[in-house]
């Protein structure tokens, strides 16, 4: 019995010492000047819901009524990003992400996205930045919205910046061609 009463005061004392001698190693390390860099993008966005070859397409949507829903709707979206404004122009990457449209009426496109954008050819191969916002609605197809750039990978890692966008061609499905002029401040 005394050799039990020793053996365990001997891990009651090991198991307080640990927490006090067991600290996890840190270095705080001074970091050097950074040079911020800024780059301007422009590109065109294709958002095509329609056809056999949709880009995005409705993973959730409400329990309503109305046809088709939309208010509420969720999209998982793999959008082709292009030098110009045809969708047959140089491919330059894809954006993935989501959005949630927002809107009540029918005849404006208000959504919150979260994409990430993936540059596969040229300089920034295999880099991306994120964009997380809101996509305002607008009466006028040529009225520019500002989105907020919230990070990124590869060359763009810490990205900060904006995204102008202006929408050029849309249709009643949801289709749309939007062109995007970035501004992004990274390291």
């Amino acid at each position: 019995m005394e050799n039990q009463m020793i053996f365990a005061w001997a891990i009651i004392f090991c198991l307080a010492v640990a927490p006090v001698y067991g600290q996890y190693y840190s270095r705080t390390v001074r970091a050097g000047p950074r040079v911020e860099k800024i780059t301007r993008l422009h590109f065109f966005f294709h958002d095509i819901r329609s056809g056999e070859n949709a880009t995005a397409i409705p993973i959730a949507s409400p329990n309503t009524t109305q046809d088709p829903p939309t208010y509420g709707t969720l999209y998982a979206m793999d959008d082709p990003l292009t030098m110009e404004s045809e969708l047959t122009s140089t491919l330059i990457g894809n954006s993935q992400g989501l959005y949630l449209d927002l809107s009540r009426e029918r005849t404006k496109f208000t959504a919150i996205f979260y994409a990430d954008f993936a540059f596969t050819t040229g300089r920034f191969n295999g880099s991306s930045f994120s964009l997380f916002s809101r996509f305002p609605a607008e009466d006028a197809t040529s009225t520019i919205r500002e989105m907020a750039i919230v990070g990124g990978r590869g060359a763009f890692r810490m990205a900060t910046g904006f995204a102008l966008l202006r929408p050029t061609w849309s249709n009643t499905i949801g289709d749309a061609i939007v062109e995007f002029n970035v501004t992004l401040y990274y390291y």
